[in-house]
């Protein structure tokens, strides 16, 4: 066993014990970067700071952002972050435990990795959440707040020790949103960037597992947050993701709000940065409401909005502790639709919620028929260990099946922007579209928009004309480029242009006919024609020279 300790419970524990061996102060503690390299001569796949790392996560965008910057770390260290499983030594299995079947996924992925003799390092949620579930015994464990440990802890897994940090960041007694901002990442979409504002929330929803990891609010300072995104913006990022448990929420820990983070980041956020703001609860964005309005006015922040109401009825909704009702989430969203025409609303629904009566969904029922929304998020109940929800007593799976069918159903019935063609928009295009076969850009109304995979349209702001549209998207014409998402001379992210450009181009020559094989004997060819072109220029110009200094070097009779 190493000497190396790691304070907080995140004491060294034995393989396949989850009690620490001992706790240190923390000058007692060694400091991982310190030690005397030369100890040891390891080599091969032994050598430190050089093993492959496979990093998957599941769930919400800020799960999302943790798992950049734990990459980006690694990587900055030293190790190599690999896209296969198979290719790695060690997993980093970053979980969520909002819904049963991500839980067992992430469950499941843990077993696979032990049967294939991995090293597993897990982090996210779940663990946070339940330290002690038996499925993670004798694994290390990175706390949601505790990301920027990620080093140490894959050091000292890789050595076979069972590493758990699980503190939270404080400031004296306060608590912090967690790591840094600042921290290196590696983004998924090297022109989206997820900035999260604040961890944890104020509520105390009945069945929400995410309270019981994430904890209570704490919100990071709006300088750090600014700071981040000026960051980022210089090195190439397009498209800004503020995310959080509720970004409504944002700030009421340290005597700020959401809207005054809004507007500090729209005064730097250069032309034509986009920034999104993620979810928030009705009740917050309420207050708030008149000034969100004279935010959207503002040209660089999409016109989108995600409110989940959860249920249609005022019964349930008190049941689940959401502290607003029916009325306060139609006057949030008829006043937004009013004053911002076209603006994207989504929500989201709980189906089957404990004690929902037939009544109670026709309520659901009667509010989506209401507002036809054109993004909506219908979930199952699922009861979470350890809420207070779990021990209601269930609606029967089979009418919870139904009540489900019926709306999922009836959303895909309509076409939501079945009328649209013709229209024109400006889109920002960030992103290969789902299908694999097109570009994807927003328009201000953050509607996808697909055109065709031209690789020089990545990056640039477009206008498009609406040729076609389906359910969840719009199919645009390109008409002109309007601007290039760079400054004169710089290039995009190198990892998108490497990873992206690439398959985009042969996508393109692929769908246009081309022989991908001939085109360097053409490449050739095209060269030599503009290489006799400027031989000739040159020639004649250098003629024109000679004669023109002839003349005037004649002496005068």
């Amino acid at each position: 066993m190493s000497s190396t300790l790691i304070d907080d419970i995140e004491d060294l524990v034995k393989p396949g014990e989850d009690e620490p061996l001992q706790r240190l102060e923390r000058n007692q503690i060694q400091i991982l970067k310190t030690r005397n390299r030369k100890e040891e001569e390891p080599s091969g796949d032994n050598i430190p700071w050089t093993q492959k790392i496979w990093i998957h996560t599941w769930g919400c965008s800020h799960n999302n952002s943790d798992g950049e910057y734990m990459a980006g770390q690694l990587q900055e260290y030293g190790y190599k972050i690999v896209d296969h499983p198979d290719n790695a030594e060690l997993w980093i299995l970053n979980s969520c435990t909002v819904k049963n079947p991500s839980q067992d996924h992430f469950v499941n992925t843990i077993k696979d990795a032990q049967a294939r003799n991995k090293k597993v390092v897990v982090s996210g949620c779940v663990p946070q959440a339940a330290p002690k579930m038996e499925e993670i015994k004798g694994l290390s464990i990175i706390g949601v707040q505790q990301i920027d440990r990620v080093v140490e802890v894959v050091e000292e897994t890789l050595k076979g020790h069972t590493v758990r940090i699980l503190g939270k960041k404080k400031e004296g007694k306060k608590k912090l949103g967690g790591a840094r901002l600042d921290l290196p990442k590696i983004r998924k979409n090297p022109l989206v960037e997820i900035v999260p504002i604040s961890t944890g929330c104020l509520n105390q929803c009945t069945y929400c597992k995410t309270k019981h990891a994430r904890g209570d609010l704490a919100s990071y300072p709006i300088e750090e947050i600014v700071a981040r995104i000026k960051q980022v913006v210089e090195e190439g990022v397009k498209e800004i993701w503020l995310t959080s448990e509720d970004t409504g929420v944002y700030g009421r820990d340290i005597g700020t709000d959401i809207t005054k983070l809004l507007w500090s980041i729209l005064e730097v956020l250069p032309e034509p940065v986009m920034l999104r703001l993620g979810m928030t609860n009705p009740p917050y964005i309420k207050e708030h409401i008149e000034e969100m309005v004279k935010i959207y006015q503002h040209p660089r922040i999409y016109k989108y909005l995600h409110i989940p109401v959860q249920s249609g009825s005022n019964k349930v909704l008190s049941d689940m502790r959401r502290e607003y009702t029916r009325e306060d989430f139609e006057h949030i969203v008829e006043y937004l639709t009013e004053k911002i025409p076209g603006i994207t609303i989504a929500t989201d629904l709980i189906i089957g919620f404990p004690g929902e009566t037939d009544e109670e969904f026709e309520e659901t029922w009667s509010l989506v028929q209401k507002f036809k929304f054109n993004v909506l998020f219908v979930n199952q109940f699922y009861p979470r260990p350890g809420t207070p929800a779990a021990k209601m007593k269930r609606v029967p799976t089979s009418i919870v099946k139904q009540r489900t069918k019926k709306i999922s159903n009836w959303f895909k019935s309509y076409m939501p922007w079945e009328n649209r063609v013709g229209e024109k928009h400006k889109i920002l295009i960030t992103e290969e579209a789902p299908d694999g076969k097109h570009l994807a850009g927003r328009t201000e109304f953050y509607e996808m928009v697909l055109v065709e995979p031209d690789p020089n349209l990545m990056g640039k702001a477009v206008e498009v004309e609406i040729i076609d549209t389906g359910k969840f998207y719009l199919m645009g014409k390109v008409i002109t480029d309007k601007q290039e998402f760079t400054e004169e001379g710089e290039k995009l992210p190198e990892l998108f242009v490497n990873k992206k450009k690439q398959k985009l181009r042969q996508l393109t020559r692929k769908k246009e006919g081309e022989d991908v094989s001939n085109t360097k004997k053409t490449g050739i060819i095209e060269s030599m024609k503009k290489m006799d072109k400027f031989f000739w220029i040159m020639f004649i110009s250098s003629l024109v020279l000679i004669l023109s200094s002839f003349v005037l070097f004649v002496p005068r009779s």
